[in-house]
């Protein structure tokens, strides 16, 4: 009904402003993706690097008392000149990874330098985060409305934002971001998107009575997009940026098996090494309804918590709760374990064990591996 609403309410102003506005023609706008405008509250304005502008370099400029020479003046110059070649130049190193269908960053940074900056890059981009993690490196954002996708027409160029809310995408997305140390000084940074659309329910006649909200498929060029932004902010050129992202995919890897060796025994097999493994698990489970709340790479262990959309028993109501900023422990999460083993140079395992890290040999523990294994075999 919320869209119906918001469909009345613009057509009934539309219509008034009719007669002014007929004739006019479109505007279009270049950015195809824009969340700043969908209301979020944001972080500080960080137009500038944060390191071009310091206090230190802002003293530069006060007038002091005494007397200055030419020579403090010119050195005073070529050192701004040189900070502002430093921090241009960005961080060396770094580049777009590829793996069949999966890009992500890497970074030759330790990663507790980087995550201050990855944070401030989400919060410049219009997003909250929900969850702000530096300890274990994981980031998630709020539900955001992508405004890039409503049509910048003449008549909303005219009414401008006093209306905006009639305006509705119908679609909401929000983004998982994993910092991963891959080896001591560099760092693997994971962007995946999860997306919701507002559907119609309609009755017997096939007339729309309400609008519930469901998932929507993962848009990998939505994470690429972010990928080329984030390596933007970290000093690359945007030219450079898009040329890395825009490289061709390579060939697709190995789909992943489900085997059942019962009732409810299962395990999945990979056929790549445990580094390979590890990462497609930590991507998978990203992209599915889990949340990561620790991780131990030695041990190859991802520390999880799942909600089962029917251990709710309304579908609606858990779709209801997709825009809740509210811990999901408050739902019936359960805790389960997500264990990574090799088997061999290129072959590895995946389990799944429950809260007290015995094996998951239920009906629900059989479900989670079909889900991962319909993530890790895209």
């Amino acid at each position: 009904m919320q869209s119906l609403r918001r469909y009345c309410a613009a057509s009934l102003i539309l219509a008034t402003a009719t007669f002014v506005l007929v004739g006019c023609k479109s505007v279009t706008t270049n950015d195809t993706v824009d969340y700043k405008s969908a209301g979020a509250v944001r972080g500080p304005n960080l137009s500038y690097p944060p390191d071009l502008i310091t206090s230190q370099a802002d003293r530069r400029y006060i007038v002091q008392d005494g007397s200055a020479t030419m020579s403090e003046y010119n050195a005073a110059v070529k050192k701004s000149v040189q900070t502002r070649k430093n921090v241009m130049t960005g961080i060396p190193g770094m580049r777009i990874a590829r793996d069949g269908e999966r890009r992500w960053l890497v970074v030759e940074k330790p990663a507790p330098e980087l995550y201050p900056q990855v944070k401030d890059f989400w919060q410049e981009n219009g997003f909250l985060l929900v969850t702000d993690s530096p300890s274990t490196g994981i980031m998630e954002t709020d539900w955001a409305e992508n405004r890039a996708k409503i049509s910048q027409d003449f008549i909303r160029s005219i009414v401008g934002s006093a209306l905006d809310s009639i305006y509705d995408t119908g679609e909401r997305d929000k983004y998982k971001i994993r910092l991963e140390v891959s080896k001591p000084g560099e760092t693997e940074i994971y962007i995946t998107q999860r997306g919701a659309i507002e559907k119609c329910t309609t009755d017997s006649t096939g007339a729309c009575i309400s609008t519930i909200w469901t998932a929507r498929p993962n848009d990998p060029e939505l994470e690429a997009v972010f990928l080329a932004r984030l390596m933007e902010r970290l000093g690359m050129t945007q030219e450079q940026a898009k040329a890395q992202v825009a490289a061709p995919l390579g060939p697709k890897t190995p789909k992943a098996k489900l085997v059942q060796e019962g009732v409810n025994t299962a395990h999945i097999v990979i056929a790549a090494s445990f580094d390979r493994a590890w990462r497609d698990t930590g991507l998978a489970l990203d992209r599915s309804n889990f949340t990561v709340e620790d991780r131990n790479r030695t041990n190859g262990v991802y520390y999880v918590r799942y909600v089962n959309p029917k251990d709710l028993g309304d579908t609606k109501g858990f779709f209801t709760n997709l825009f809740s900023s509210k811990d999901d422990s408050s739902l019936k999460a359960k805790k389960y374990s997500v264990v990574v083993k090799s088997t061999g140079e290129n072959s590895a395992s995946v389990y799944v064990q429950d809260g007290d890290g015995k094996p998951e040999n239920t009906a629900a523990g059989l479900q989670l591996l079909t889900l991962l294994t319909e993530q890790l075999s895209r």
